[in-house]
């Protein structure tokens, strides 16, 4: 079992930046995939980024492509979403989401694919 804190969120201004980090327990954190998902008020959860259990591979929904850049460092236990010229419409609760497995042959990008959650971390981005 996994357990994933996540860390970074705040209030900052259009066009700003900023960094979440999802730290993770235990001593196998390079057999999972990670996730990023979204949620906002009356939405859906939704994936914003997923990144194989190498961090070779990478997968972005279309609406933050070019923006966000998703990362990992195994030897920390620590998968990372930087986030630049942030936007209104990316006002959310974001989530940090493992995997089980080190299957790359496909991105994984729905949430009942995910085997463990962290509680989130909120971001407003303020016009």
């Amino acid at each position: 079992q996994v357990q994933l804190v996540e860390s970074g969120g705040g209030l900052v201004q259009a066009g700003g930046s900023l960094r979440l980090s999802c730290a993770a327990s235990g001593r196998t954190f390079s057999s999972y995939i990670m996730g990023w998902f979204r949620q906002a008020p009356g939405k859906e959860r939704e994936v914003v980024a997923a990144i194989s259990w190498s961090g070779i591979s990478t997968y972005y929904a279309d609406s933050v492509k070019g923006r966000f850049t998703i990362s990992r460092e195994n030897a920390k236990n620590t998968v990372y979403l930087q986030m630049n010229s942030l936007k209104t419409e990316d006002t959310a609760d974001y989530y940090c989401a493992a995997r089980r497995g080190r299957d790359n042959s496909r991105a994984f990008t729905k949430v009942l694919e995910y085997d463990y959650w962290g509680q989130g971390t909120q971001v407003t981005v303020s016009s």
